[in-house]
Parts: C-alpha cells; sequence; structure tokens
C-alpha cells in the first residue's frame, strides 16, 4: 500500500506541476492581450475565455495534491479541543463523508459527461467546444480526490490515536 501511495503521490505532484504551467501560461496570455490592446489591436478575444477554462482546470488538478499535503480547506479548532481518541473518529468521520462525498460526484460527473457526449451538446463562447469535453475533468479530480481520502483513512488506521497534526489552524 505504501509504494502505490507514493506512486500516487507522483502523480498529484505531476498534475500540481502542470496546474503551475497553466497558471503561468495564463499569465503570458493575459499579459499579451493586455500588450496587444494598448497598441491598437483588438488582443486575444478568446483570452477570457480560455482564462476561465484554466482557472477550473487548475482547481481540479491542484484539489487532490493540497488534500493530500493536509493544505485543502480544514477547521480543526474543535478537533484540537476535544479528547484525542473522540478527534480521531471525527477526522474518520470527516474522511468517510469526504469519500461518499467525492464518489457521488464521480457517479453524477460521468453521468452528466456521458450524457453531454451522447446529445453532441456544444459550448459556444468565443470558441466552440464539445461540451463534454469541459464536464470530463470533474469526475476524473473527483475520483482522484476519493483515492486520495482512501489513502488518507489507511495512514489514519496506523497513526496515533488523535487529531492530524497537518495543516493546524492558528488555535
Amino acid at each position: 500500500m505504501q509504494t502505490l501511495s507514493r506512486l500516487y503521490g507522483r502523480l498529484l505532484e505531476l498534475m500540481m506541476g502542470v496546474a503551475c504551467l497553466l497558471v503561468f501560461a495564463m499569465m503570458l496570455m493575459i499579459v499579451a492581450d493586455v500588450v496587444l490592446r494598448n497598441l491598437g489591436s483588438k488582443g486575444l478575444p478568446w483570452s477570457n475565455e480560455v482564462s476561465e477554462d484554466i482557472l477550473y482546470l487548475v482547481t481540479l488538478l491542484a484539489g487532490p495534491w493540497l488534500l493530500r499535503q493536509g493544505q485543502h480547506i480544514r477547521v480543526d479548532i474543535l478537533l484540537k479541543a476535544l479528547p484525542a481518541r473522540l478527534a480521531w473518529v471525527f477526522e474518520w468521520i470527516a474522511d468517510a463523508c469526504g469519500l461518499a462525498c467525492c464518489l457521488y460526484f464521480v457517479w453524477y460527473g460521468v453521468k452528466v459527461t456521458a450524457q453531454s457526449l451522447a446529445s453532441g451538446a456544444v459550448s459556444i463562447k468565443t470558441l466552440v467546444l464539445p461540451e463534454w469535453w469541459l464536464l470530463l475533468p470533474v469526475p476524473v479530480a473527483f475520483l482522484l480526490f476519493a483515492i486520495e481520502f482512501v489513502f488518507r483513512m489507511h495512514r489514519l488506521a496506523g497513526a496515533e490515536k488523535g487529531p492530524r497534526e497537518e495543516a493546524v489552524s492558528a488555535s
């Protein structure tokens, strides 16, 4: 299981690297658009739409890595105030709820993406794209979140009975 976890961690690091490259590319695109418009050109009319799509992808690419690092949204003030064993149980409950929600989003995302593909729906803005291209990252990302929740639960099973130490709040 540790080997799988390590390999999975490398996949998430690669995804985070791609997210960073996308943010850099978006920055270059926005700068180019502004410079071109200030020089009297129409700029890059598609840049706003592509920027929106990049922000969406970056969120989905970076999320599982952030969860693995303990940097995802976490309010642990209550966990720190509870007895260690009870806090550990709440960690389990939170991970189980997270896993269940992620699996629901995988199921629903696959369903919606398949419907979009079958219907031939397109997204028409500045760019015209098959809608399923924009929907496909959702079930993939939430499957990766679900896998990370399984690894978190495995790590929690072997950990000391208490709340996780990662991402402690200011309390």
